[in-house]
Parts: C-alpha cells; structure tokens; sequence
C-alpha cells in the first residue's frame, strides 16, 4: 500500500482541500492519504473554527484516509518548527511521498531553492538576520536573502518567497532534506483563492479564511455552503446545533483578558514567544479594552504583527511557558485523531515500521507533548463553553480514534 501525506489544517475543510486531496492521491497513485493535522490552535495563532475532533470527521468523509494531530508545540510554530514536526511525522508514518499546495506550483522552482540558500551558507542566514532587524516582516526578509543568493549566482529569476504556500513549502522540503527522509515531495498549484483571502463569491473554491469570515458576518452557513462538501456542511451544523459557538478569538477574549489581568506582567514574561517587555503592553492593553479588536489594535505594531501577537495569545491563554517548550525538542509520538477502513488496514500492515509510536488513547501515554496538547483542548473547551465546559475538561484524555467505514 502506498502512503501520501498532507499538513493541513483544515479549518473547515473546503472544496480547495477536496481537490488537494483528490490531486495528492491521483499525481502520486497512493492507496492512501494521510494529513496530519492542526488540532485546536493553529498557525497563525487562532482558535479552530470547530475542534480537532469535528475537522478529523470532516477530513475522513472527504477521502482522507487517516488523521494524525500535529502537537500543539509544532501547530502554533513558525513556519521552520511548523513544517518539522509535520514533515517528521509523515516520515515516521512510513509515507512514500508527501503534497502540498504552492502559489509557484514547480517543485523544481523549489529545489532550485533550497540548493542556492545552501550555498549561500551564512551569508544568507546573516542577510535575514539584518532584514528582520530593519523592521522588516520574517517572509520578506526571507525572500529578500534568497534573491541577493540567486542574484548572486547568476541563476534568473527567483521564486517569491512571500507567499505563504511557497513559504511552507520551501520549509517542508528543507526539513525533510534535513531529515534525510526519502519521500517525494510534490506540489500543485493553489487555484482560484490566496491563502489569507476575504473574498468567496464568483468561484467554487475560496480559503478558509473567506469562508469564516463570510459566516461570521452573515451568521448563517447558507452564505458559505457553495465552498464546502456536504460532509462538512453537515458537520458544521451540528457543531452549530450543539455547541455554544465557533472557535474566534473575539469570543475567547474575555477569558484571555482575565488570565492576562491575573497573570500580570511578571508571570507573562515567562510564556512562550514573549520578548522585549511586550508583556508589559499586552498588560496595560487588557486593561483598557474588553473586546479583542481595540485590544490588537492597541498592540500591533511594525515588528509585532497581528500573527506574532496572536501567537503570543494563544500561548497566554494555554500557559504554554519557555520552560515547556524547552521539554519538547522533537514529535514523539503519533496521536491518531481517526481512520477510515483503509486507513485502519494500512496502519495494521505498517504499524511496526513506523519510526514513532501510534497513540489511540492519551491516557495510556505519557509525555509532556502529549500533556500539552490535552490542556490545549481543555483551554479551548472552556472558550467554547465558558463554565458549562466543566463537564468536558479531561475528555481529550479518553477520546477514541473515529472510524469511519
């Protein structure tokens, strides 16, 4: 049996992710499509629109074999951690090859890349370095440093390092040389809809940023149900019919400003990603405004961008601290949130070449990652549910695996 992999996140699932996962399978003939996935905080510091559980659910019905969680450490990471843990874990899953989607769409452009920024060596790490401290964003000083390197060797034009697909992509392919993994990286182009853009109407393809933006604004899944398989739209509305509400940071910000207030600016100082007395800021912020959006406002600056900002907030509201993360150096472990039949016959035929071990139940394991990623889910259920989340705290614990026939 065959394995690709896909990092996703999922949040929902939309026609873009079908085709992808429909492109991975068909441009490597794999028997099987394994994701491993975001769980209840993302990249770029956000709450999930729905929880881990609901995403895996959605994914399953829509032709993704098995689903495994990216750990809490590696989901809220930038782009180089980020694409470590998922490519380390692909790799331990015993895939052949993994797919991702690229605005450049070449994965020649990519491996071109990554050559010339290899040979620039320091020079390139040391133009970064001095971009960034200019103020400049991280993708555009990492974009600048990789022109002045294909300038330099006189090889044409270079690929945009700007754009997010192309940012993650080039970090896959750099961790899995890194790796020394043996998979085949493949790329599609992305089509119709930008990582990050508002717009849904037109097309049938739009980003999971547009489609959350679009519900929350009309308040309805009517507005977004061109965009999404009927199997999330099914699971977006029972989510919608048995929860108090969707995963945003303006909901979750009353019990963020609380912590913060709590917490104070010493006790802040000691959480991840927090630097330069921000914590400071974020403090005298939380005290002036009690929405979330006068409060970014209040925070964001040049050097502190919305994402940056966020990232620091989700590990507020989760007290994931300098000391934890310093614990977790490397995945250990893969946390199965669910498999379809094939996945599950391809797990049976695998599990004993897998290079980490399956976790099915995390009570039945124990690490600090692990611990991370339940108290991760405990934070957000109390986001989602406020005080009725009582009842919920823990469960992540003895969750079982979904299996979908």
């Amino acid at each position: 049996m065959k394995a690709t992999g896909v990092v996703v996140e999922y949040n929902p699932f939309h026609n873009g992710h079908l085709h992808h996962v429909t492109e991975a399978r068909n441009r490597t003939d794999a028997d099987i499509i394994i994701a491993v996935m975001s769980g209840n905080f993302l990249q770029r510091g956000e709450p999930a629109f729905v929880d881990k559980w609901t995403r895996a659910r959605m994914a399953l019905e829509n032709h993704v074999d098995i689903v495994f969680e990216l750990p809490y450490a590696f989901a809220t990471a930038h782009a180089p951690e980020f694409a470590r843990g998922a490519i380390t874990l692909l790799d331990a899953a015993h895939c052949d090859a993994y797919c991702f989607g690229s605005e450049d769409g070449d994965i020649q452009g990519f491996e071109k890349a990554l050559d010339l920024i290899e040979q620039a060596g320091q020079d390139y790490e040391q133009t970064v370095k001095t971009t960034v401290k200019q103020g400049v964003s991280y993708p555009q000083a990492l974009n600048e440093a990789y022109r002045q390197a294909a300038c330099l060797s006189d090889s044409g034009q270079a690929m945009d390092l700007t754009k997010p697909n192309n940012i993650l992509g080039y970090q896959y392919m750099k961790a899995a040389r890194a790796l020394g993994s043996s998979m085949k990286a493949v790329t599609i182009p992305r089509i119709v809809a930008g990582y990050h853009d508002m717009a849904v109407v037109g097309n049938s393809i739009a980003s999971a940023t547009g489609i959350r933006k679009s519900f929350f604004e009309m308040e309805a899944l009517d507005a977004v149900s061109d965009f999404i398989p009927e199997p999330t739209r099914t699971g977006l509305l029972d989510w919608q019919a048995n929860q108090q509400s969707f995963g945003a940071w303006a909901s979750f910000y009353p019990l963020l400003r609380v912590i913060i207030l709590r917490e104070g600016p010493k006790r802040l100082s000691r959480i991840a990603d927090i630097t330069e007395g921000i914590e400071n800021l974020l403090y005298r912020a939380a005290v002036e405004h009690g929405e979330f959006e006068p409060f970014m406002n209040e925070v964001k600056s040049k050097r502190y961008t919305w994402t940056r900002i966020q990232r620091m907030l989700t590990h507020i509201f989760t007290g994931y601290t300098y000391e934890l993360r310093n614990e977790i150096e490397d995945p250990s472990y893969l946390r199965l949130l669910g498999m379809t039949e094939a996945g599950q016959r391809y797990l049976n035929r695998f599990k004993k070449k897998m290079k980490l071990p399956i976790v099915s139940k995390a009570a039945s394991f124990t690490d600090p990652s692990l611990a991370m990623d339940c108290k991760a889910s405990d934070m957000y259920s109390l986001g989602i549910w406020g005080g009725a989340a009582c009842s919920r705290i823990g469960t992540d614990y003895m969750q079982h695996p979904i299996i979908i026939p």
